[in-house]
């Protein structure tokens, strides 16, 4: 029996979803492909729980696009995300608007982009490359994922804040800001799938998730605000002038153009937004080069036109991106993105939705669905992204949610393929990489779509 949505009229509950936390996207998407798109999902009152889940690309649009301005993040997502403070993630209206305006105008100068290049060439040729080499010299097995992660993070602190954690070295040394923002987002996952009342239960008594939750904010703010201590010592030192000239970190950017922006560039603003710059630049990235990787090893036709379109010597930026969209749709780093509606609205999938429902969209199930991708929507086929032509094919964001959408839509897409391209393209090109079997690779129970254990890979060279 089905209601009129199409959705079986025995709706999932609580315990179903607590059954299946382990599974959690996969049940979703099945969920989804027998609810044509959208399902409710109700707890009993005390756990607060009113969703609707949904993959509809016209409920996307509308969402995020159309009817935007009733669909802020809320305070429910801030709540869930607390220690991301008031940075670009959290905020909405014209807090947001500022700090977009700003991080865009920012990016967009041609010092940002300068580094950047500079930054990513650097870490590639001598820190990604070294340990590659180790691996494949010794026949090491080594974690991918854990090696990408080191990159983007580096990477990450040095474009936002100027200084190199140095996590990517031979000896792969345990950085506490890198596992506290870890541990942090491992923790946001858990209060997604659990009845609020439990989260501050944990929360009062400091145990389990929140506990881990409090330690790991605390290390990030610390980190942080010596981070921030020394960039306005080093910006008093200088002339503003100089600065200006040589600097390309964000959070110099910040502190010498303050006047411009009409921010408020207090500790905490810089802390908020360095914060949210970080993570947005690390996990995302590393972990669609993690999937990318993993993909591209189980298709050996994909990796070979990969080894003959970089023979062709062709510049980095002019690369085609198939294959990174391609893993991004089955492999969505964010893979659950939610809303709230301000006033009461009815979604075109006609599902009625109130100020105390949040909207979640499941990214990871959306590049699931034969209704939007047909029926080979399983299938890793790089070539969907190339048209007749050999251009790139831009699809519907709204459809292929891994950058979001509409006014909220990424501002670092293009720095997150300029990083993927470089390091995949010096590690295909030039390594062979073997996938241990015996180390299964599926997704960890994140708010970013990690694997439960690593990428691990034995390594050797292509060329000899």
């Amino acid at each position: 029996m089905r209601n009129k949505n199409g959705c079986p009229k025995s709706s999932p509950g609580i315990v179903e979803l607590l059954l299946n936390v382990h599974r959690i996207h996969d049940w979703c998407t099945e969920r989804l492909e027998s609810c044509k798109g959208t399902f409710v999902l109700e707890g009993p009152w005390f756990a607060k729980m009113n969703w609707v889940m949904t993959c509809d690309p016209a409920n996307a649009h509308y969402v995020m696009s159309s009817n935007f301005d009733n669909f802020p993040k809320g305070p429910e997502f801030k709540q869930m995300f607390d220690g991301l403070g008031d940075g670009i993630f959290n905020s909405d209206m014209d807090l947001w608007k500022n700090q977009r305006i700003a991080a865009q105008g920012f990016m967009r100068h041609h010092l940002f982009h300068q580094f950047l290049l500079r930054t990513i060439r650097d870490k590639v040729e001598m820190g990604l490359m070294p340990i590659i080499d180790h691996a494949a010299k010794h026949g090491l097995v080594i974690n991918l994922e854990d090696i990408f992660q080191r990159f983007t993070f580096d990477s990450a602190c040095i474009f936002v804040t100027g200084y190199d954690p140095s996590c990517l070295s031979l000896e792969l040394p345990q950085v506490l800001l890198s596992k506290a923002v870890q541990d942090g987002e491992q923790a946001i996952f858990h209060r997604h799938v659990r009845p609020r009342s439990f989260t501050k239960l944990q929360k009062w008594l400091n145990i389990g998730q929140e506990g881990k939750y409090k330690k790991a904010w605390k290390v990030v703010d610390d980190v942080l605000a010596e981070y921030i201590c020394q960039k306005r010592k080093e910006v008093n030192k200088l002339n503003q002038e100089l600065v200006s000239v040589d600097g390309g970190d964000l959070l110099t950017s910040y502190i010498t153009e303050k006047e411009s922006t009409g921010l408020k560039c207090d500790d905490k603003f810089l802390r908020d937004t360095a914060l949210n710059m970080i993570i947005a630049a690390t996990d995302t990235t590393s972990t669609a080069l993690t999937w990318f990787t993993w993909l591209v090893s189980k298709h050996p036709i994909v990796e070979n036109k990969i080894i003959e379109e970089l023979d062709s010597k062709i510049p980095i930026g002019e690369i085609k991106g198939g294959g990174y969209s391609m893993s991004m749709r089955l492999y969505p780093p964010a893979p659950f993105n939610h809303k709230e509606p301000v006033k009461p609205d009815i979604l075109p999938s006609g599902h009625p939705v109130h100020p105390k429902t949040k909207i979640l969209f499941s990214v990871y199930s959306m590049g699931r669905m034969k209704s939007i991708w047909g029926e080979d929507c399983y299938e890793f086929k790089p070539e969907r992204w190339i048209n007749e032509r050999g251009e790139i094919k831009h699809e519907s964001s709204y459809k292929f949610l891994s950058f979001g959408a509409g006014p909220r839509i990424c501002l670092g897409k293009e720095t997150s393929f300029i990083q993927m391209k470089a390091v995949a393209s010096a590690l295909i090109y030039n390594y062979r990489i073997h996938v241990m079997e015996e180390t299964p690779v599926v997704p960890a129970l994140s708010v970013v779509l990690r694997t439960e254990n690593g990428l691990m890979t034995r390594i050797s060279k292509r060329w000899e």
